[in-house]
Order: structure tokens, then sequence, then C-alpha cells
């Protein structure tokens, strides 16, 4: 039985910020951010996002540079995502088969510019497809599941061959993952992780993300059919036990802060490494919450991601990576 008060007054320990720390049940660094990042054709180029406001797609001489950065701030890993030319876009997404497109192109600019950087490529046809959808579509607009995964394996290897520390499918088609781990196997990437979308969210805050790849526009329906259902929570579950069961090393969550409570029954339920992604909704909204004064931007930036580690997360995907961890270091 514990004291009551006056002999146990439970701010004590919060008065000096000294005690604070001390007794902190968690802590953020560097280290607990993945740093997502676009990636555009050309030489010298920063193409600012205006929905993402202090965001934007790079060059292969400007993902370089993010990455000395990256590197330089103590963030260990980049996330990768392609802005595809309108030429290169088809409906069977086949650019994201070649060898030399945006993002392997950008995975070798990495490994020669930041060498202990790790890098996570998106194993996904949104962003190569003319029709936005993740997979191969028939002609009632079905998103066909083994046929879309026989191209996400290719997709998967072409991105490990290039120098992919971490596959991430976020495709959440059936049985991909039982898939691409069988491929890396026999192709020698034994040491290649793979980070499954689990949980991944039919969500409405992923507006500003397709701005960024291209996408908004494009898309013929929704998602709904393949990506989840927000009202459930179970099914979640079952998601992540299928693909740990096939071989994913760690999971993500998507959305972040709407879905604090998938993370923490993820964390209590397999006791694995759990991500989340801050998508870029929620990035924006915190951006146009400060521009507005309706808050302190660091404030808002360092209290969210902590929420998430507090959630269970050993990390987070987030756009204000760079920025947090200047806030950490300074």
């Amino acid at each position: 039985m514990t004291a009551s008060f006056p002999a146990l007054r439970l701010r004590r320990t919060r008065v000096a910020p000294w005690s604070r720390r001390m007794v902190a049940e968690n802590v953020l660094t560097p280290a607990d951010l993945i740093w997502p990042l676009f990636v555009a054709e050309g030489h010298g180029v920063e193409e600012p996002i205006a929905t993402l406001p202090g965001v934007s797609r790079w060059s292969m001489d400007g993902i370089a540079a993010r990455a000395r950065e990256a590197q330089a701030l103590g963030i260990p890993c980049i996330a990768l995502f392609p802005n595809t030319p309108q030429h290169l876009r088809t409906p069977d997404g086949r650019e994201a088969l070649n060898p030399d497109n945006l993002i392997c192109q950008a995975v070798k600019a990495i490994k020669d510019a930041a060498p202990d950087v790790g890098v996570l490529t998106d194993v996904a046809l949104d962003p190569y497809t003319e029709h936005g959808h993740d997979g191969l579509v028939d002609e009632k607009g079905y998103v066909l599941n083994d046929e879309t995964m026989d191209l996400l394996v290719q997709q998967a290897l072409v991105q490990a061959e290039a120098g992919a520390d971490i596959i991430a499918p976020s495709d959440m088609m059936d049985g991909r993952v039982a898939a691409i781990r069988a491929t890396l196997e026999e192709g020698g990437h034994r040491n290649v992780q793979i980070m499954a979308y689990a949980a991944k969210y039919a969500s409405a805050f992923y507006g500003p993300f397709r701005d960024a790849v291209g996408s908004r526009g494009r898309l013929k329906g929704d998602k709904s059919g393949y990506q989840m259902d927000h009202a459930n929570a179970e099914e979640a579950l079952r998601e992540v036990a299928m693909d740990l069961a096939e071989g994913a090393d760690t999971v993500m969550v998507k959305p972040g802060l709407p879905y604090l409570d998938i993370i923490r029954r993820v964390k209590e339920r397999f006791e694995v490494p759990v991500f989340a992604y801050q998508v870029s909704g929620e990035y924006a909204m915190i951006e146009a919450a400060a521009a507005a004064g309706m808050g302190d931007r660091d404030a808002l930036v360092l209290e969210t991601l902590l929420a998430f580690k507090r959630a269970g997360c050993s990390g987070v995907l987030t756009y204000h990576a760079a920025h947090a961890a200047r806030l950490m270091g300074a």
C-alpha cells in the first residue's frame, strides 16, 4: 500500500527540470526518427510542396545533401518516395522495376554521400501507375492481389540490389511479405530488413503526400478495398500477426496520432519493434496551427513525437525529423 497525502506529494518530482528529466518514463532522441524525402528528376532541383510547408522534392544532389544532414543530426534512416514523371506512369507501373529509376538512383546517392545512414524504400505501385492505385487494376476497377504481388516482389528485389537497407511494402496486398522475404533470401539479401506497413488505414490524412508524389487527381475510386477501415482495431492485430508470421522484422501503423490505440495494442500483443508514420496531413495541421498562431511549433512537434514513444513506438517516420533533431540538440 502506498502513502497518502501529505506524505505523498506527486508534484515533488515535477518541481525542478533536473528532476523531471531524471524520472522521465520515455525519452525522445534523434535515433528515434526516420526522415521521409521526396525524389525528383534533374540536377539542382528543389521543388517546394505547397500543401507541405517546409518540405520539398529534391534531385539527386539535394538528396545526397539531406543524407549528409541526417548523418550530422544523428538521424539513422531516410525513407524515399519518388515523383515519377508523367510519361513514365503506366497502367502496370513498370517503371517500378527499372534499376535506374528515381528511387534506385537516390539509394545510390545516399550510400555514396553518407554510407552510415540507413535507407528505407517504399514498395507499392501507386507512384508509378497512371491510375494512382497501389497495384494492377482490372476492367472493373478492382485491385488485383496476386498479380500485383508478383510485381511487388520484383520491385523489392530491384531496390535491394540498388542498396536499400529496409524494404517497406505499403500496398496492403495479402501475402506479399512472405513472397518478398523468400525472394530476398534467394537473392542473397539476407540482412535486408522488411518493415511491413501492417496496419495501414484508408485515411483522409494522406492528401498532401499525394501532391508530393504527383498522384492527386489520378486516383480512380478510392483505396478502401485494400487499405484498412478506420472503424477496425481487431483486424489490425490480424494484419500484424500475418506479416510477422511471413517474415517482417518490424511493423508500422499508419497514420500516427489518430491510431495511438492501435500502436499500443500491437506493442502489447506482439512485443516487436513498432513504428508509426506521422503522415502528411498530421504534419500539415501542425504547420497550419503554428502559422495561424494557435500553438508553438517546436512544442507541438516534440510533444506529438514523444506521444508515439509513450504509446510504444521504437521510432517514427516524420517530415519534422530534421527540425526535431535540431531541437533535441539545442
